[in-house]
């Protein structure tokens, strides 16, 4: 008898390597400084405190968000609040940076998401399930604005899917 196994929602693949690597580096922040202060023979219950809350916050500030899609909704999570959209029913797509760019998702029902394009490159799950909550909205006519940085941004992500394909088969 075959079970209705109906997939899970997308996420970022990476996600978890880059918390690790985040709890890590605040982690060893956190020794070195208690150790040193030890050392030194200042350390005290203060300072502990503070280096621990220090250590508390470069893991915020080094937590990287996490990114998952489904059929029709994406959501974008940090440390302090949740983001999510709706992909079928996008208003308008803006792209804002030079270096370091991200993009500003809206959607009719007046929620507002912000995401590094990087992440949907380096997961082919979460821009298939984006992907097709934009032709959605293109079918319903909700998507009136930012069809171009999604055309960029398809030909940017399929590019470097075709290069690491041909890597990985030693063609390149």
């Amino acid at each position: 008898m075959r079970r209705n196994s109906r997939p899970g929602p997308a996420g970022d693949r990476h996600w978890r390597g880059s918390a690790r690597l985040a709890a890590v580096c605040a982690g060893v922040f956190a020794a070195l400084t208690l150790f040193i202060d030890w050392d030194a023979g200042t350390l005290t219950a203060p300072r502990a405190l503070l280096w621990t809350a220090l250590s508390a916050a470069i893991f915020a500030v080094l937590l990287p968000h996490r990114v998952t899609a489904g059929p029709g909704w994406l959501t974008v999570r940090g440390p302090l609040r949740r983001q999510t959209i709706r992909t079928d029913a996008l208003t308008s797509v803006q792209e804002y940076g030079d270096v370091s760019t991200h993009l500003v998702l809206r959607d009719a029902y007046g929620h507002r998401l912000e995401l590094e394009p990087r992440v949907l490159a380096a997961n082919p799950f979460l821009w298939h399930e984006l992907d097709t909550g934009v032709r959605r909205s293109l079918e319903r006519g909700t998507l009136r604005q930012g069809t171009q940085v999604l055309e960029h941004l398809s030909r940017q992500i399929d590019g470097e899917t075709a290069q690491a394909v041909l890597r990985a088969s030693g063609l390149s």
